[in-house]
């Protein structure tokens, strides 16, 4: 975690100072990138784990069916009732 602050740091840094703009050419992209993958990484761990156990439940499902549903270019609201309704479907069941 100090590493991570301390590279965030170090990065404002250096984009204050001249060096900023060669920074900014080769790591642009990638930073561009850094909120979705966060946003994917935390969606991985609220689906697969509980308790700091691997969890296998109707969750994985209903992940499954969003993202098939965002895959095949559904609205933003179908995505989510579909991976909802699934999410509840199962749990009703199970």
């Amino acid at each position: 975690m100090i590493v991570l602050a301390a590279g965030s740091y170090g990065l404002k840094i250096l984009g204050v100072t001249a060096l900023g703009a060669v920074v900014e050419r080769r790591l642009g992209p990638l930073v561009s990138l850094l909120p979705a993958i966060l946003f994917s990484a935390l969606i991985v761990v609220m689906t697969f784990e509980t308790a700091g156990e691997l969890v296998l439940d109707a969750r994985v499902v209903g992940v499954g069916v969003g993202a098939l549903a965002v895959w095949r270019k559904a609205p933003l609201l179908v995505v989510i009732v579909a991976a909802m309704s699934v999410t509840a479907a199962l749990r009703l069941i199970v």
